[in-house]
């Protein structure tokens, strides 16, 4: 047994995420005492690894007795009731001061919740974001951490000794403020990778049953895409993904496997919340469609037996689609990143969390899912211009999206005329267009809730409320 009170922080939960977590700290010489429910786990990966920095707890009163003061406990097992059920039990054990941090997927009402429960036992609770997969946890996450921030100075040295490093070296980990705003941060980020992932999907989709593209060019086409605005971790992986061919079959793998997404939730709660603080975030909101409508794959295989679709051949200069293509991937992006950084800004006042936009996109730029050059222009962005209502205002990002307007069009007529649905692509474009119209006909559902409801209106020519005797 290793002496006590020599571990700079505990860790429970030794799942992919936890074990990586634990040997990234270790490797940047963190202690770092590791207990699981399942002992054998937690034996087994100790013996694998064999890092003096690791510590073997069997028990948690041992983990809490290695631990240094004010203790340090970073949970990583899934979130829900599993992560209530280890606080409870390492409450008793723990002394006022001490610190408790949640590194999962948390819903940031969980977050707010907890903090309040700890803080009335003395506890410190750090609800923490981390992103980047399995292996950002294990070579540098990007990671959103909220809670007081005294309990953030105390595990500041450790965050910052395992972040990733953003392309000016600039660790990706930063105090976003009080209660759930770490967590609340994560849950937009993981709105926008729906977002994201969809765009890049509905294009593929375009290029591949529109176009005619096979796997080996589209692997071309996205590597191509990787080399300019469009560089990012989801452009690079997708660009691998279409390079590897199965081992039984020698197809490209990704032919092979069925249409159907699954989902944890965190794009779900997203776009709950926004429609809970009156945010747009249609793009958000169809990936998330996207991937209910997935599901149906039996509904969908019968469902193309009896509803005919679009048969026309495409036609077109597959160079000049696959250029389209690309500007509306990088257009409707700018929709969907602005879309997620509004949300950000309305829960800021609303939670009181305090949000640096330019820190939040700051430290995205690397170790996260949604890690892209783009992630440096909205950071300069808020640098412009601290308080900007909407990313599409920007200077930079303005001009950007009237340089690509056209394409953007071209690619959503091909794929209207083809029969190939785009819901975020085109969801996007709404926005934007919406976003940038002087006048939209909610004059007209205004005057039809006064009709049938007497819900008042009011008018252009006059101040005051009104209602009308319609008929």
């Amino acid at each position: 047994m290793p002496p006590s009170s020599t571990a700079d922080i505990g860790l429970i939960g030794l799942a992919v995420m936890g074990q990586n977590l634990a040997r990234n700290m270790a490797r940047n010489g963190v202690r770092v005492a590791v207990y699981n429910r399942t002992t054998s786990r937690a034996e087994e990966f100790v013996r694998e690894f064999l890092d003096p920095n690791l510590m073997l707890a069997r028990e948690l009163p041992a983990l809490v007795r290695m631990l240094k003061p004010p203790r340090r406990v970073m949970l990583m097992v899934q979130a829900g009731a599993g992560v209530d059920a280890v606080i409870e039990q390492l409450v008793p054990l723990l002394s006022p001061g001490d610190i408790i941090i949640d590194g999962g997927n948390s819903y940031f009402k969980d977050t707010e919740r907890r903090s309040a429960r700890l803080h009335e036992v003395g506890l410190h609770f750090l609800g923490t974001g981390v992103s980047g997969g399995e292996e950002g946890a294990l070579y540098g996450p990007s990671i959103m951490p909220g809670g007081p921030r005294d309990a953030y100075a105390a595990v500041e040295a450790i965050f910052r000794a395992i972040a990733a490093r953003a392309p000016d070296g600039t660790p990706c980990v930063a105090y976003l403020g009080p209660g759930g705003a770490g967590h609340y941060v994560k849950m937009v980020h993981n709105g926008i990778e729906y977002g994201d992932m969809q765009l890049i999907a509905e294009v593929y989709d375009i290029l591949a049953r529109g176009a005619g593209l096979d796997a080996a060019a589209l692997a071309d086409v996205f590597t191509a895409w990787n080399e300019g605005e469009l560089q990012s971790y989801l452009i690079e992986i997708t660009s691998l993904i279409f390079r590897t061919l199965d081992a039984e079959t020698a197809r490209p793998l990704v032919d092979l496997i069925v249409d159907t997404a699954q989902q944890k939730g965190t794009g779900k709660w997203t776009s709950q919340n926004s429609f809970d603080l009156g945010i747009p975030t249609p793009t958000i909101n169809a990936a998330v469609e996207a991937r209910q409508l997935s599901a149906l794959k039996a509904e969908r295989v019968a469902a193309a037996q009896t509803l005919a679709r679009p048969a026309p051949a495409f036609t077109g200069d597959k160079a000049q689609t696959v250029e389209a293509a690309r500007a509306a991937l990088y257009a409707a992006k700018i929709g969907a990143y602005a879309q997620g950084f509004s949300l950000l800004r309305e829960a800021s006042d609303e939670y009181g969390y305090g949000l640096n936009m330019g820190e939040i996109a700051a430290l995205w730029r690397a170790g996260c899912i949604i890690r892209a050059r783009f992630l440096d222009d909205i950071t300069a962005a808020f640098g412009r211009h601290p308080a900007l209502p909407n990313l599409m205002l920007d200077s930079f990002f303005a001009p950007a999206l009237q340089a690509r307007d056209a394409q953007w069009r071209a690619t959503l007529k091909l794929a209207v005329d083809l029969g190939i649905a785009t819901p975020a692509i085109s969801s996007a474009l709404a926005y934007y267009d919406g976003y940038r119209s002087g006048r939209l006909p909610a004059n007209l559902t205004q005057a039809q809730r006064d009709y049938f409801g007497a819900h008042t209106y009011e008018r252009t020519d006059m101040e005051g409320t009104f209602h009308s005797e319609w008929a």
